[in-house]
């Protein structure tokens, strides 16, 4: 079992930066793969980004690519996504999940575990 916390969110000009935290409990962090997704008012949720148990291999969205970068730390039990060069269109929801298969995924219905959520507001 796996909980996830989400921190980092908020309100930020276009061309800013923001940096999420995914914070999780449990034993076995290191087994997992971690994802980042987003939900934007009226769209379905998208990947955004993901990272390997061990971090060695990682995946992101054509959207974010070159802006966007997942990373871990297994001693600490965090998964962070850092955002730069932002986008009113970056504005959503983002959650973190874990996939019991350490291996990274895109579709959401491979992820087990969800945070709740953190706002990021780009503004024009």
């Amino acid at each position: 079992q796996v909980q996830l916390v989400e921190s980092g969110g908020g309100l930020v000009q276009a061309g800013g930066s923001l940096r999420l935290s995914c914070a999780a409990s449990g034993r076995t962090f290191n087994n997992y793969a971690m994802g980042w997704f987003r939900q934007a008012p009226g769209k379905e949720r998208e990947f955004v980004a993901g990272i390997s148990r061990s971090g060695g291999t990682t995946d992101y969205a054509n959207s974010v690519k070159g802006r966007f970068t997942i990373s871990r730390d297994n001693d600490k039990k965090l998964a962070d996504l850092q955002m730069n060069s932002l986008k009113p269109e970056d504005t959503a929801v983002y959650y973190c999940a874990a996939r019991s298969s350490g291996l990274v995924a895109r579709g959401q219905y491979a992820y087990n575990y969800w945070g709740q959520g953190t706002q990021v507001t780009v503004s024009s």
